[in-house]
């Protein structure tokens, strides 16, 4: 009889632990969770090593299922990262500014990735961003890309009419300063707001040119995007050069075609010569008018390797035999149409090898709905499954530019052997 009363004591005292225990757990978990729930913000917490704590892992996912917060931020509890702080708090005599200080550990951050493409936006740069997607801002008329080879800023096409273009900026020249602040190939972002600005105000660019430093002063003004020109060539065959592939551009495409086929042409030249890129799916849309319904346009493959095949879904609107103009600045957009008209049609490639570049960014604003995030999403191949990515594509028929007509943003008719060979052709 006693020894099943202390049996009974035990387990009395074993159940009041237990239920202490329990009780604990939970009452952690749900202060944890209303902590999240108010600071919109998740702790991992680290033991002395740095190492992660089990248990605290196990309370961030539970609290995290409780508070209903899927895309919950995880902040590191970093030693380092405090010591420095504190240090720069504590010793520094200059004036700090956390938010910018923040703002360059973001950068900093995204940058330590090593793509060149990938880079944090801040608010400056996600306004003048959405300014270009619009069709106009107020700048100097450039396009500009980094040279991952030798970690500069390339010019790889010029506006037409543009401040650049009239003081005779060429693609291929080198920017090395602007307003004589240097620039570095990851720098490109920054390079390129630095150019926008106020109507009517200067900026002062220093471009590299055959080894020799050349400065110009220029005036910034308003750029309207006119993605498309077009013309009458002689016998009677149609012209139509994409400069960029921005917002409406396929519908200016569209527009063009029409006015040039109702003249009676019976070929057409589409130049895509310096044309850097802009966005895929302007580009598909043009390549949709002028392939064969059902054909594969573009093949992207994501990170885990899952791939995504594009097709055309219409009927093509062009009718008359197609050439290709390209040459190493044609890249991004403008491959992805080469490529898909390459590869579906009979149109024939002429010039130089384009430039390679065959990964796709997407644009993520962040969750101030201020700042964003530009980073490299997916590898796209040509419809045969060619990889594109710093190879390119080499024309069906490879020619030069004559030496002096070479980086040239135009060029005289007469001397332009690649457009005579387009329209020789088409004869």
């Amino acid at each position: 009889m006693e020894e099943k009363s202390k049996n009974c004591i035990l387990k009395n005292f074993m159940l009041v632990i237990i239920t202490a225990l329990i009780t604990c757990i939970i009452t952690t978990i749900l202060v944890y969770s209303y902590i999240i729930a108010q600071t919109g913000q998740e702790i991992v917490v680290k033991d002395s090593k740095g190492k992660v704590n089990v248990v605290g892992s196990i309370i961030n996912n539970l609290a995290s299922s409780i508070s209903g917060r899927k895309d919950t931020e995880k902040i590191f509890v970093n030693d380092k990262f405090a010591e420095i702080k504190s240090k720069i708090d504590g010793l520094y005599i200059g004036d700090i500014d956390d938010s910018k200080m923040m703002e360059g550990a973001l950068e900093g951050y995204v940058s330590a990735l090593g793509d060149e493409y990938t880079e944090y936006l801040t608010e400056n740069e996600v306004e003048s961003l959405m300014q270009d997607v619009n069709g106009s801002y107020v700048g100097v008329g450039l396009y500009i890309a980094q040279n991952s080879q030798t970690n500069q800023i390339m010019v790889v096409g010029v506006i037409e009419d543009s401040p650049a273009n009239k003081v005779g900026i060429l693609p291929g020249d080198i920017i090395k300063k602007v307003d004589n602040d240097e620039y570095t190939g990851e720098q490109v972002t920054q390079a390129s707001n630095h150019m926008k600005g106020i109507e009517g105000t200067k900026v002062k660019l220093t471009v590299e040119r055959d080894e020799k430093e050349i400065q110009y002063d220029i005036t910034r003004s308003t750029i309207k995007f006119k993605c498309v020109k077009s013309e009458i060539l002689e016998n009677n065959i149609g012209y139509i050069r994409i400069s960029s592939f921005d917002g409406g551009c396929a519908d200016d495409f569209k527009a063009a075609y029409e006015e040039l086929n109702s003249k009676g042409i019976k070929g057409l030249v589409i130049d895509l010569r310096n044309n850097g890129g802009g966005l895929v799916e302007q580009s598909l849309a043009i390549a949709e008018m002028i392939v064969p319904k059902g054909s594969t346009m573009l093949i992207t493959a994501d990170k885990n390797g899952k791939e995504e095949v594009s097709k055309s879904s219409k009927d093509p609107i062009v009718n008359v035999p197609v050439t290709i103009l390209v040459n190493e600045y044609t890249a991004s957009a403008s491959e992805i149409l080469t490529a898909a008209l390459k590869e579906n049609t009979n149109a024939r490639v002429i010039g130089t090898k384009t430039y390679g570049k065959g990964i796709i960014q997407g644009i993520f604003l962040l969750n101030d709905q201020k700042t964003g995030l530009k980073v490299t999403i997916q590898e796209y191949f040509t419809p045969n499954h060619n990889k594109l990515h710093k190879i390119g594509i080499t024309p069906d028929i490879v020619l030069e530019l004559p030496e002096e007509w070479k980086g040239q943003l135009t060029v005289d008719k007469q001397y332009d052997n690649q457009l005579n060979k387009a329209i020789e052709i088409l004869k």
